[in-house]
């Protein structure tokens, strides 16, 4: 399964409903975080993986705690909403607050509701994480090119189809046509800028989406 049908499939709905229910929150906005969230967490992820320890630790993690089976039932998100904090602390470190507002300020998520919110979503995103890294029998060594190659094929995926997703994007986050740096996919500009491939003219032309990527993101 790729990060797009991770997003745009009965998981990312699900859990968008069970969320959206408990924190009051709009599904649209919940489906917009997420879909900011989760190649963001990768991003971070990815860049922890260039050390051998955190690769190593991130491994054992994923083998023990992230086997997958949450995408199966969403409603063990809510059950583990605590543990998902303590992966963001561990993930974001000390720009988590930095996140956290930036992310409140661009889905309209008040900043009481955004950490808790994010808590929820993070085991979905680790075991989409963890089902990857079974299903391609990858170990420590190989996480990074793994966690790489999940941007990589969500961008190539979202240049080659229009989605719903990027119609609530494009309407939560603020971005529109004219205001698009070209792809017409606010999707792909998420995935390229976190990826590096965005030019910093682009971030910031996007506005608020600008303003979640371009000022922390770069070249993580």
């Amino acid at each position: 399964m790729s990060l797009i049908d991770l997003l745009t499939g009965n998981t990312g709905s699900q859990v968008a409903d069970k969320a959206g229910q408990k924190f009051g929150i709009s599904k649209n906005q919940i489906i917009a975080l997420l879909a900011v969230a989760a190649p963001l967490i990768i991003s971070y992820l990815r860049k922890k993986s260039q050390d051998s320890k955190e690769a190593e630790s991130l491994n054992n993690a994923l083998d023990k705690d992230h086997d997958g089976s949450i995408l199966d039932d969403v409603s063990q998100a809510d059950a583990r909403q605590d543990e998902g904090g303590s992966i963001l602390n561990h993930i974001f470190g000390s720009d988590k607050q930095n996140v956290e507002n930036k992310l409140s300020q661009n889905t309209g998520i008040s900043i009481d509701k955004i950490g808790p919110v994010l808590s929820m979503l993070a085991p979905i995103i680790m075991g989409y994480i963890g089902r990857e890294k079974q299903q391609n029998n990858v170990g420590a060594g190989g996480l990074g090119d793994l966690l790489g190659g999940i941007l990589g094929g969500a961008q190539n995926q979202a240049q080659q189809q229009s989605s719903p997703l990027n119609d609530i994007l494009g309407s939560v986050l603020g971005k529109n046509d004219s205001q698009s740096s070209g792809s017409g996919s606010p999707l792909n500009d998420i995935l390229g800028n976190i990826l590096g491939r965005g030019d910093q003219k682009k971030q910031q032309s996007g506005g608020g989406l600008g303003d979640i990527l371009g000022s922390f993101l770069g070249g993580k």
